[in-house]
């Protein structure tokens, strides 16, 4: 399985049918499980086990071992990193808030923005490391395209922003819990029909973007501000649900199979892109349902 994320689709982050994709061994204290009994997993094993006798352990009926390493990537460090990338985009937003009115050039410097955090988020995509830098500076530009959308719904829904804000760390909660609780097992048959579905769904969202360009769809399509662009919206809403249960995965693989430290830069770099998603959506779906158009 690969995260929905291409930030940790490159990293080895995967547990496919419910196993580790680091491959072989977890940590010391980690959920271990044997290649045997992965039929999904690489012949090279784990890249970051480096125990000489984790082969031997499992020929004597002993789930392989890594030897505790140093630097390893912990929860705290996904949190301390998520803080600061999600922090950086709330500052950029609350600037941008402050400081740009709503005019049309304060939207065409968003659309700007979102442009140049879109290009950010390819190139650390593809790069082989994480970089904390590249990876800041793309939450400081989302941030300054939110703001200014903020502001825009704001200015036609009062309150639109707060309430997508409590929605959205009330989707994330909800997540989590469902998650932690065990009620949906993250598995490879999980990950390829989630991201089938996904994949479909932007390929659509594209196809009724250009119908509107072109004017074939002036009130907006499927993504009206009718109820057909509320059934959408919640469907968006419960994709960016699904993208976060492969981050929760990948970032619970990460640890226990020994990724470096600064993966953690990675983990809050996905985690981040999924919020904003489901920020986005939230918004939308909040002025839909303020009926105030």
């Amino acid at each position: 399985m690969r995260s929905s994320n291409p930030v940790f689709s490159r990293r080895g982050f995967s547990r496919d049918n419910g196993y580790a994709g680091f491959n072989t061994a977890p940590q010391a204290g980690g959920a271990a499980v044997g290649t045997q009994g992965n039929p999904y997993a690489q012949q090279g094993g784990n890249p970051y086990a480096t125990n000489p006798y984790a082969q031997q352990d499992v020929q004597h009926g002993a789930p392989p071992q890594a030897p505790v390493r140093t630097g390893g990537m912990t929860m705290d460090d996904v949190v301390v990193r998520s803080a600061m990338t999600l922090g950086t985009v709330v500052v950029g937003a609350i600037l941008a808030w402050a400081l740009l009115p709503v005019t049309p050039s304060s939207y065409g410097l968003a659309i700007g923005a979102a442009l140049i955090a879109m290009v950010l988020a390819l190139v650390q995509s593809f790069k082989r490391k994480a970089s904390p830098a590249l990876i800041l500076t793309y939450a400081a530009f989302e941030g300054v395209f939110l703001g200014v959308l903020s502001e825009m719904f704001n200015t036609q829904w009062s309150g639109a922003p707060f309430q997508a804000v409590l929605g959205t760390m009330a989707v994330s909660g909800a997540t989590l819990l469902v998650y932690k609780a065990g009620w949906i097992r993250v598995t490879a048959r999980y990950a390829r029909i989630g991201m089938t579905i996904a994949i479909a769904f932007v390929l659509v969202m594209a196809v009724n973007l250009l119908l509107v360009v072109f004017g074939a769809a002036p009130d907006g399509g499927l993504r009206s501000m009718g109820p057909l662009g509320a059934i959408v919206g919640i469907f968006a809403i419960l994709l960016g649900a699904f993208f976060l249960t492969l981050d929760f995965k990948q970032i619970e693989d990460g640890i226990a199979y020994g990724a470096p430290r600064e993966e953690a830069w990675l983990a809050a770099f996905g985690l981040t892109m999924t919020l904003v998603w489901i920020y986005i959506e939230m918004l939308r779906l909040v002025a839909i349902f303020s009926g105030d158009d």
